[in-house]
């Protein structure tokens, strides 16, 4: 793997990666954490619904939604005019949608915890409902980013939407796991294997990370 360290191509694929997987993963967060949140301290019509439906789509096949995506996004497509197929940002689309239910789920499970032990409390002082929200992600911070970083290994690891919305183009949408599917049906199984030893690597930094962090909460 070390001799790939000053090779401008692994390096680019490698950076954009973590790019579109990170900005993808910042994005869910930011919808999924605080919806999770309001999902467990509201209760209203629908709801149980609402749930059944984050479960199932956690399932969502990656192909799907990369079809799903490519047809909207084509020539003859509902937003074809913003022009983002085979480009990073159409990649980033495709990860949130894979794992925003996967860190909703993941975070509302977490949050039923915390919010259980404060309801009564939170209720006693009058909070309205934004209050609670902020509360609880609070509280729960280091579940949560435990939960974000489980978002970040599922996103590296994609490769079925993205090869189909970015199109596993040199220089401007090759991911490891695409550049991996590439280098295989080549031959050049050296540069395949480097690029899967980098992403075993960041994988295990995520577990470690994840590991430390629910340490910390013990």
């Amino acid at each position: 793997m070390f001799e790939y360290l000053t090779d401008m191509n692994y390096i680019e694929i490698v950076l954009l990666s973590l790019e579109v997987s990170l900005l993808a993963v910042f994005i869910s967060c930011m919808i999924s954490m605080p919806f999770a949140a309001f999902l467990v301290i509201k209760q209203f019509p629908g709801r149980q619904l609402i749930v059944v439906m984050i479960n199932t789509l956690m399932g969502l096949p990656p192909v799907v939604v990369g079809l799903f995506l490519y047809l909207l996004l084509s020539a003859n497509g509902s937003l074809s005019a913003y022009k983002l197929l085979y480009t990073p940002s159409a990649m980033v689309i495709a990860q949130i949608i894979i794992i925003t239910p996967i860190i909703t789920a993941l975070s509302k499970e977490s949050l039923e915890i915390f919010y259980s032990h404060y309801e009564d409390y939170l209720t006693s002082l009058r909070f309205s409902n934004i209050q609670k929200i902020q509360t609880i992600l609070w509280e729960g911070k280091y579940s949560l980013l435990t939960n974000g970083l489980a978002g970040l290994g599922r996103a590296m690891s994609e490769v079925g939407a993205i090869i189909i919305v970015g199109g596993n183009i040199e220089h401007l949408t090759r991911t490891m796991t695409t550049g991996i599917v590439l280098e295989t049906s080549r031959g050049e199984f050296s540069f395949a294997l480097n690029l899967g030893l980098t992403l075993l690597f960041i994988s295990l930094l995520i577990n470690v990370a994840v590991h430390t962090l629910r340490k910390s909460e013990e």
